[in-house]
């Protein structure tokens, strides 16, 4: 079952505009238990249930086949704990939230078998603390046009069971009080709600323990200079801790010239914006973490990646250096990465089957993650005690096989021109 694109925008839109008429009717204290064995067809998602099946699915006995379950939440951290299995047969599951976050893959259970795995998901809605009378800013996040309907920015948890027999038991969700990742960045970053584009942020949480959530607030076409003035910034600012991270990537629309209200200057503006984002991190005690841009997939006559980033990359770990800041560096992790697998692989890894040289696919924006979540391990930061166990480590010089790299398509698929494309 796959949809539209017009037709998840239409869904999506009339869901998220219910969702939010309900939010105050949720209770965010107490655990939510729900057993799907025991819910139909019928039993789909409407704001005065505040559960259900969405956006057009549902489970099927005879036939299993991917599904989206959402519950009307208030927005902050769900610990979300499902059982998966079936008494008379097998189950083959990959589990994504929100906007197609990756949360787990391809867990697989016997007949008669029963697996319960946890995983925290992260909810928002573009609502600020409206400003105090005369003072300036803005009362929610100055979203573009067709973003109010992504799943990222409602009142409600979206859940999406794929895989080749998704069959699952119960959902229980309960607040998680744990440390958030905040992601701060552009379309390389952001959570890309349709298939075949994905970036490395969306696969994040697959590689984390349920002891931790992962704060995705990048957006396609976002600059440093955008993100502060559609009040981004403000709205994880408004939420972030001490304990919680920052994750601060930029570049690849900053650096156009083309785009006059947003460039900036390598050796001026651009790092005088990064230090300011630090500055608002390290300000409510939270860590700052500066990632340089991966590289586009520009090669040359010689199968080397060429640098069309300039002095921004450089710039970056000047500023890191300069700010005692953690620094992963997709830049170089990302040149290595498209070198071993050539000229001629390389588009295996990128949008639309290598038509677009700067987005990625599954693949890739999988393997981004691997370099994201090594960086995490080279710099020694606390966060790293939270990797899942099961990520043995990553050299971009010997990546996985795009061959052998299997992924269940999401149902939220379409072909979009990316924002900042």
């Amino acid at each position: 079952m796959r949809f539209s694109f017009s037709r998840l925008l239409a869904i999506a839109s009339l869901v998220a505009a219910g969702s939010l008429a309900s939010a105050t009717a949720a209770t965010p204290a107490e655990p939510r238990t729900f057993d799907l064995t025991q819910l139909t067809a019928a039993d789909a998602y409407t704001p005065e249930r505040g559960y259900g099946f969405d956006l057009g699915t549902h489970p099927s006995a005879t036939t299993p086949q991917p599904f989206y379950f959402s519950v009307a939440v208030p927005e902050g951290s769900y610990r979300v704990t499902a059982t998966f299995g079936d008494a008379q047969a097998s189950s083959d599951e990959t589990v994504r939230a929100e906007s197609r976050q990756l949360l787990l893959e391809h867990l697989t259970t016997p007949p008669g078998g029963f697996v319960t795995r946890s995983f925290v998901v992260n909810v928002r809605s573009p609502r600020l603390p409206p400003p105090l009378k005369n003072a300036p800013g803005g009362s929610e996040v100055r979203l573009n046009t067709g973003e109010t309907a992504f799943l990222r920015w409602d009142d409600k948890l979206t859940l999406e069971f794929d895989g080749s027999a998704p069959r699952v038991v119960s959902i229980k969700i309960e607040p998680a009080d744990v440390p958030t990742i905040f992601l701060a960045g552009d379309s390389t970053v952001t959570d890309q709600p349709y298939e075949p584009a994905a970036s490395w942020g969306q696969m994040l949480p697959r590689f984390f323990k349920p002891e931790i959530a992962v704060a995705n607030h990048a957006e396609s076409g976002e600059t440093m200079k955008s993100f502060l003035s559609g009040l981004r910034l403000a709205k994880i600012l408004s939420h972030i801790k001490s304990g919680d991270y920052l994750f601060i990537q930029f570049g690849h629309n900053d650096e156009k010239k083309n785009w006059p209200q947003t460039y900036v200057d390598a050796h001026t503006t651009y790092q005088a914006y990064l230090r300011v984002f630090i500055a608002e991190a390290r300000l409510r005690g939270a860590t700052p973490v500066l990632v340089t841009s991966m590289q586009r997939r520009t090669f040359d006559e010689h199968g080397k990646i060429r640098n069309t980033h300039g002095d921004y990359p450089a710039a970056v770990r000047a500023v890191a250096s300069e700010e005692h800041v953690a620094l992963i560096d997709l830049d170089r992790m990302s040149t290595a990465f498209y070198e071993a697998l050539g000229p001629d692989r390389a588009p295996l890894a990128f949008n639309q089957h290598g038509k677009d040289a700067t987005h990625h696919d599954n693949y890739g924006a999988y393997e981004l993650a691997k370099c994201v979540v090594q960086g995490i391990r080279d710099t020694q930061l606390p966060l790293a005690a939270l990797v899942a166990d099961d990520f043995t480590g990553f050299d971009p010089s010997h990546p996985d096989s795009p061959d052998t790299f299997q992924l269940p398509a999401s149902l939220a698929q379409h072909p979009i021109e990316l924002r900042g494309n």
